[in-house]
């Protein structure tokens, strides 16, 4: 029972906190706004550490809070399924959220929405924190579409910006795409199994795997019920994961604060499917054509928006084209059915990418809201605490030997190797170009950013990436002010002669924090996530058709002799070569990449495009829902409504009435007349039918 209550707290802390910080925000101050929310995301932290100890002395849970309603046989409750893979998202997510919410305070400090910005993030993390802790797939629906809302509020934060509505509307309809998947792969989990408590659900799904087909398009001609139920739900996990063509809204969500792109965009929401698809795996074990999509949507991701993030000029975009690739290779893992490797990759990605996000929103600071890289250069010497932070989240991003991404990239990539799932052989082409490619765009924006000329102080370049780089905290003072000139708004920087400084410590303490797991993590854990006991009876793995993590283990001969290992690697040389060349290109002849960039116009404009997935939107999706609307409107409405049912009948009458009028004489003659004429058709009709 105190255990429960434990349970209990988790999630109602932040909630607390959200309340009164939401409610109250116009009367109360400042302090004790950013102190409620951020003392109730500590005593979630706190109490979701005491809980995974509980859980590794043996002790987990399962069952019921209360039941929300009932409908006939079908019963819908608020639940709490606490094991492994629970408390790991449970420390993620309110370890990450705690560093947020500190770095917050010195972040927003001048922003009018001070109080509401708080409140929004602490509404985050208890939405988060349900999706998680969830024991059945209705309190996971719930969770999953309150982190959406909640996301459109954060991302549309400046609601006064029209890039930032634009922003938000984006984020918010394709994740609606993605939901209605969703919601139809829970539906079908509902109409066949009864019930929507995984345990029941997962207990039943071999045999119904086994005996049941949809019949989608004729007698003998359907969909296996497991493949079609593990591809509706993983088209939600699409949506929130940002993997293509369901990606289009994260590079713009960066028109939120930086605080909600390391919470929302490095640590929980984006990860929200890849938890998902992972908790899930008895069912996703049941369809290997499931999984092969899953490897290579996943591998497309991975290795497609990394090209992307090559050409960015804005730093919080090249840290979210990051996010995307990363988020790629989770799934990919989870495709290999290597559940335990994403998860791995999921907890060690959490801490160094919100670590740049966060190092982004300090450099954009010291820069004075200036976030094109193109401006920066040789900041090392004025924020010595940025670019070292910067520095280990980059080394981890990139895979480097003993940093946390290290471990969790490299077993990604060699349980792709070792899998022989369809797609694998491709996923694994995709993901061994993505080391370098990763490397290269990191290296990129590091050196431009912390080496090299001093390029502050001067004008920017006038495109739409400039556009993009200007100022966020500008935004509370004249976009608030003129909306209307957003898109023209003068250039915001570091004045000629001004120099940029660190920022004040309740920034950089969450960055020395955030370093600290990025470095150590994954050495500590790797061992008793990937190979010992840690996942069993939370994540199933079907070791005969799918002995990847198996394997994996074959290989394995310790965290230390793992990384020494690497360096005679064809993934460590990939790596090497893609800094080196970062460093060549951007310090020692950085006249090469414009030569590039003229010699190869076509292949910058696509990827300048984004390979015009946002333009095949606009034209075909948008485009096509407003023909639709307008043939339903002009054809459908005022053609077929009020052309021919409603003014049609009226016109029937009228001309029936009008004929009628014809024998309305007022001559007995006339009426008698009729009525023989009447009587003899009768009896013509009469004598007939006999």
């Amino acid at each position: 029972m105190e255990m429960q209550k434990l349970y209990l707290l988790v999630p109602l802390a932040p909630l607390v906190g959200a309340i009164i910080a939401g409610l109250f925000c116009r009367v109360i101050p400042r302090w004790v706004a950013h102190t409620v929310t951020t003392g109730g995301v500590a005593i979630a932290c706190l109490v979701s550490y005491v809980i995974f100890k509980d859980v590794m002395a043996g002790n987990t849970y399962n069952g019921p809070v209360y039941q929300w309603l009932s409908s006939g046989d079908y019963h819908f409750e608020v639940g709490f399924l606490i094991d492994q893979l629970t408390v790991t998202m449970m420390l993620v997510v309110t370890s990450v959220s705690l560093m947020v919410h500190i770095y917050t305070i010195g972040y927003m400090q001048d922003d009018p929405g001070y109080n509401r910005f708080f409140s929004y993030i602490a509404l985050f993390t208890f939405s988060m924190l349900m999706l998680v802790m969830s024991n059945n797939f209705m309190q996971l629906f719930f969770g999953w579409e309150a982190v959406g809302l909640v996301s459109y509020l954060l991302i549309g934060f400046w609601y006064t910006r029209p890039t930032a509505i634009f922003a938000n509307l984006k984020a918010f309809l394709v994740n609606r795409v993605g939901d209605f998947g969703f919601i139809l792969g829970i539906g079908l989990v509902l109409a066949h199994f009864g019930t929507l408590d995984y345990a029941a659900v997962f207990a039943k799904a071999p045999e119904l795997a086994a005996h049941t087909n949809l019949a989608l398009f004729g007698e003998g001609q359907g969909v296996a019920l497991m493949t079609a139920i593990c591809i509706l739900l993983f088209i939600g996990a699409m949506g929130k994961s940002a993997q293509v063509p369901l990606h289009v809204w994260l590079p713009d969500s960066m028109e939120g604060p930086t605080p909600i792109s390391a919470l929302i965009h490095a640590a929980t929401m984006v990860t929200a499917g890849i938890f998902m698809v992972a908790r899930m795996s008895p069912l996703f074990e049941l369809s290997d054509t499931a999984l092969s999509f899953v490897v290579v949507i996943g591998s497309i991701t991975a290795l497609f928006m990394g090209f992307l993030g090559i050409i960015q000029n804005d730093i919080k975009r090249v840290v979210a084209y990051s996010t995307l690739s990363q988020l790629g290779y989770m799934t990919v893992a989870l495709g290999v059915s290597a559940y335990s490797v994403a998860i791995f990759h999921l907890m060690t990605h959490a801490f160094f990418k919100a670590l740049l996000f966060l190092a982004a929103g300090s450099v954009i600071i010291g820069m004075h809201h200036d976030q094109d890289i193109r401006n920066m250069g040789g900041l090392r010497k004025y924020m010595p605490i940025t670019w070292m932070t910067s520095l280990i989240g980059s080394l981890a991003l990139i895979g480097t030997p003993f940093f946390a991404g290290f471990y969790s990239k490299d077993s990604i990539i060699e349980a792709v190797a070792l899998s022989h799932i369809p797609g694998a052989g491709f996923a694994y082409v995709a993901v061994m170009a993505g080391v370098f490619v990763t490397a290269f765009y990191s290296f990129r924006m590091y050196f431009l950013v912390f080496h090299g000329q001093e390029r502050f102080g001067k004008a920017a370049p006038h495109d739409h990436h400039a556009a993009h780089g200007k100022s966020e905290h500008h935004a509370t003072h004249d976009e608030h002010a003129h909306p209307a000139d957003d898109a023209h708004a003068e250039h915001h920087g570091l004045a000629p002669g001004q120099k940029p400084h660190e920022t004040p410590w309740v920034v950089t303490l969450p960055l020395v924090m955030l370093a600290i797991p990025s470095v150590i993590i994954g050495y500590i854990a790797i061992e008793p996530m990937l190979f010992g006991d840690y996942f069993k009876g939370a994540i199933f793995i079907d070791a005969k058709a799918h002995p990847v993590v198996e394997e994996l283990a074959h290989h394995f001969h310790g965290a230390f002799a793992m990384a020494t290992h690497a360096v005679t690697t064809a993934v460590f040389w990939l790596a090497f070569l893609g800094v080196a060349l970062a460093w060549f290109l951007y310090l020692k002849r950085p006249d090469i990449p414009e030569t590039i960039k003229a010699r190869c116009g076509f292949l910058y404009t696509l990827l300048d495009n984004k390979y015009y997935f946002d333009k095949f939107n606009d034209v075909f999706f948008a485009g096509g829902a407003r023909l639709l609307g307008r043939g339903l409107w002009k054809g459908g409405d005022a053609g077929l409504i009020d052309g021919i049912i409603v003014n049609g009948s009226v016109h029937l009458v009228g001309w029936f009435a009008t004929l009628v009028r014809l024998f309305q004489t007022g001559h007995i003659y006339h009426y008698a007349f009729t009525m023989i004429i009447g009587v003899f058709v009768l009896m013509t009709l009469w004598v007939t039918r006999a």
